[in-house]
């Protein structure tokens, strides 16, 4: 078997890539693990003493936004 042509080696380096990058558009490990350690955070903020002068609502308001935008992110990237 001779030496592979630069068409050959161009294609295989092109289908390589393609998959690599559908890998990273697809798979998003540290978003979803984002989304999972905020949910925790809302549920222990939830589970608070609402005697916080109106922050501990704050705060539950903006890990909703957070999550949101997290989503949001994840979608955008097509995933």
């Amino acid at each position: 078997m001779g030496k592979p042509s630069v068409r050959t080696v161009l294609l295989g380096v092109a289908i390589a890539t393609s998959i690599g990058i559908g890998y990273a558009i697809g798979a998003q490990p540290h978003m979803n693990e984002s989304i999972a350690l905020l949910q925790s955070a809302r549920g222990e903020l939830a589970a608070a003493t609402p005697n916080k002068g109106g922050h501990r609502e704050r705060g539950l308001a903006l890990i909703d936004q957070a999550i949101a935008e997290v989503r949001a992110g994840i979608a955008f990237a097509g995933g």
